[in-house]
């Protein structure tokens, strides 16, 4: 019989996006955090901005939880290694609670975490009742916590919620609509922990105003299930890659850091936007951000420019996801028409759109195997290059992203998990 854990835990869900669960969990996370608990936090499905914030949140990394792209298997060794440490677990899901397949309800139902219903009391009375109902008996086998209202205009608009409940179920609380706890955002999601200034004070005043509505009594332990061993062959052993990382590239999973890692790899930090030159690496590794937010910037770095066109011509590994095929375009034009030329190692130019263009999870079969994770964003790339893959999302959303290579180069839209084939990921930046 395999090993057990246990440690209190909790799925912080919602009828839809845009209901403010990522500011309820990391108002949850601090406030525990703040009474001296140790607090380890979860992003379900592919996200990069969110996890920013809850890391400031809780103090502790945050990794992703998914059945598809990160599987049953590996979403348990994370649970079960948080669950050795942590006094509690936050999930914070993704979408609408029963959105996609699957879906955050799924991720709950398959580890026993009860779902605790985060819901936008703008303008409502005793809806939110009905509405909190029909998410907590939607599905007959859900664990369900109970619900915790946001965006609530007053101690009376707090007190007609609570009372609309019905059927028994617990009320956590609710969080007030003070402009100064809200979690400013832009075009991707939220903007960036790092751009915000005054973000410990906005969560230390949210994690204040949650603690005067609720009790912050810990939620019942789950019990979780010692993984079973995920063997892989791949080795980067004594390779060193450069990793991109400042204003314009910072959508880098933590897994993928921590598998390059465990595989023998030695990471190199550099900037493209303030460093001068290239560290001494044998691979590179270009993540997505925001690079039109900086494209003139990046244009300007003439010396950047010129060292990752010498990497490249010299044969050696790189991979580009994003914003970093971006960056390896001819040019990129912003929102503003503003256009920028850049590296010019793929041949085409991309513009910024002001509505999403695509958005979906992705499995991509490549040479090397196949790799699973997301696409979203708003711009459209024009290129005369034959890809050598194509995505598939389970869900028959958009994307289909193409994936391209010039001899060692690979690009694509595609933000891969490199958990999902750790000797595939292995592969692609391997000398």
């Amino acid at each position: 019989m395999s090993e057990t854990r246990s440690c209190p835990a909790v799925l912080i869900a919602a009828p839809a996006s845009g209901q403010g669960k990522t500011t309820v969990t990391a108002a949850l996370a601090r406030l525990h955090r703040n009474l001296g608990r140790k607090v380890r936090v979860f992003k379900c499905g592919p996200d990069f901005l969110d996890p920013m914030i809850l890391e400031r949140a809780s103090g502790a990394p945050v990794y992703q939880l998914d059945l598809w792209m990160i599987g049953a298997e590996e979403s348990r060794r994370l649970l079960w290694q948080a669950a050795k440490e942590a006094d509690l677990i936050l999930i914070e899901g993704v979408m609408g609670l029963f959105d996609g397949t699957p879906s955050s309800a799924d991720l709950a139902r398959h580890f026993g975490v009860p779902v605790l219903a985060v819901i936008d009391g703008t303008a409502m009375a005793q809806t939110f009742g009905a509405l909190a109902l029909g998410l907590a008996r939607y599905q007959v086998d859900l664990p369900f916590a109970g619900v915790l209202a946001n965006r609530v205009g007053s101690l009376r608009h707090a007190q007609l919620l609570e009372g609309s409940l019905t059927e028994g179920l617990r009320w956590y609380g609710g969080l007030s609509r003070e402009r100064g706890i809200e979690l400013p955002s832009r075009h991707l999601g939220l903007v960036q922990a790092s751009e915000l200034n005054d973000l410990d004070a906005r969560l230390d005043a949210a994690a204040e105003a949650l603690g005067a509505s609720c009790d912050a009594a810990l939620p019942p332990p789950v019990v979780f299930a010692a993984p079973e061993p995920q063997p892989h062959a791949g080795s980067l052993s004594g390779v060193r890659i450069g990793v991109a990382r400042d204003e314009a590239f910072a959508f880098t999973y933590g897994a993928n850091l921590d598998l390059l890692r465990d595989l023998g790899a030695q990471l190199a930090f550099f900037s493209p936007l303030h460093d001068r030159e290239l560290p001494a690496v044998d691979s590179l590794y270009l993540p997505g951000g925001y690079p039109e937010l900086h494209h003139h910037v990046l244009a300007a770095n003439t010396p950047m420019c010129e060292a990752i066109r010498a990497h490249h011509a010299q044969g050696k590994p790189l991979l580009a996801e994003c914003g970093g095929m971006l960056y390896l375009l001819d040019a990129l034009t912003d929102v503003a028409g503003e256009r920028a030329e850049l590296l010019g190692l793929l041949p085409g130019e991309a513009t910024m759109q002001k509505r999403l263009a695509a958005l979906a999870l992705q499995a991509v079969e490549l040479p090397e195997g196949t790799l699973r994770g997301h696409t979203y964003h708003h711009s459209l790339t024009s290129t005369g290059l034959e890809p050598i893959a194509r995505g598939l999302s389970p869900n028959g959303g958009r994307g289909n992203e193409a994936v391209y290579r010039l001899g060692r180069l690979t690009a694509s839209y595609v933000h891969f998990y490199f958990p999902s084939n750790p000797d595939a990921a292995a592969a692609l930046l391997r000398p």
